[in-house]
């Protein structure tokens, strides 16, 4: 968990280190717009090999709730 969200800070400049946590609300800590939904996708997949979808996106409401995914779909 904790390399993910130093990944997620990591590709949001915007995005102060270490005030992003595991039951953060993702899109009240930064601005969320397509385009950083678009930028969260990319690096899921180039970094797990994991594709998220916008549905996924809009049903996860915390940091923790797309971690659980992205180790769902790696442990299939």
């Amino acid at each position: 968990m904790e390399e993910f969200i130093k990944q997620i800070e990591a590709e949001f400049d915007d995005l102060k280190p270490g005030i992003l946590k595991p039951e953060s609300h993702f899109r009240e800590v930064f601005e969320w717009n397509s385009i950083n939904a678009l930028i969260l996708i990319a690096m899921v997949k180039t970094e797990y090999d994991v594709t998220l979808t916008a549905d996924d996106l809009i049903k996860s409401k915390t940091v923790n709730d797309i971690y659980s995914l992205i180790e769902t779909r790696i442990s299939k």
